[in-house]
């Protein structure tokens, strides 16, 4: 006599930014499955108006990532039998975001930090000009290769209890990217960014909790690049003070 297929309760938050609901489904449960897995058995077999994000699905883009229970996580590469709980998982969308639908959040809140902490880069030179060597092994080079993998999946923004209690906060990615530009020889805007990460949301308001650092899955370091960037604020202010 064949075992009874052992079955999952899955939990997921149905709805807009204006309200919704949590829906719980059966999803049967496998070897190796991850959580984006059991969202894509949900929209293919149960509820096919189901609204989630995703493109890789092998921890390269990002786009996957959601609340696990209550955790952020990128659910590609999230096996279920690592987060569920007795059989059961919630999925909800990442916190600290505006939801555009279901398990999808609107990430424009995110990048527009990013672009408000001067995150692009500033060129010195033109295309025209030679390439210049960057030595590798300079402490600066060393310290903006630590944060040049971050592909911008707001794990870290979803895990700041900062930005849930400061909407104007930057947050740990903007800052981060910043940290990263302050040390690349090549960036041409030194000045431009540290006035932008010292205004008002800017690098002083983090409670350096680490959350971003804990939960962030290409194993970066956010807290510690916040760090630097408030000790280069604080040398940029008083250098400015100095020449006045």
């Amino acid at each position: 006599m064949s075992k009874p297929e052992q079955t999952l309760d899955v939990t997921v938050w149905r709805g807009t930014a204006a309200g919704g609901k949590l829906e719980t489904h059966k999803v049967p449960a496998r070897d190796n499955q991850t959580v984006l897995d059991v969202v894509s058995w949900i929209q293919h077999h149960s509820d096919p108006t189901l609204t989630y994000r995703f493109a890789c699905r092998v921890g390269m883009c990002g786009s996957c990532a959601m609340m696990v229970n209550g955790i952020p996580r990128w659910t590609c590469r999230t096996h279920v039998g690592k987060v569920a709980d007795e059989g059961k998982l919630t999925i909800e969308p990442l916190r600290n975001l505006p939801v555009i639908k279901d398990l999808a959040a609107d990430m424009d809140p995110f990048f527009d930090k990013w672009v408000a902490a001067e995150g692009l880069h500033h060129p010195t030179q033109s295309r025209q000009d030679p390439i210049e060597p960057i030595d590798a092994t300079t402490p600066a080079r060393k310290q903006a290769n630590a944060g040049i993998e971050c592909i911008n999946c707001a794990v870290c923004y979803a895990a700041c209890d900062t930005v849930a209690g400061n909407p104007e906060y930057l947050g740990p990615a903007a800052l981060q990217r910043a940290w990263t530009l302050l040390n690349d020889t090549r960036d041409g805007a030194r000045a431009t960014i540290l006035d932008a990460v010292s205004s008002v949301g800017g690098c002083h308001n983090c409670h350096s909790m680490g959350s971003c650092t804990q939960y962030c899955p290409n194993e970066l370091d956010p807290m510690s690049a916040i760090a630097g960037v408030k000790r280069e604020t604080v040398r940029h202010a008083l250098r400015r003070r100095k020449d006045a």
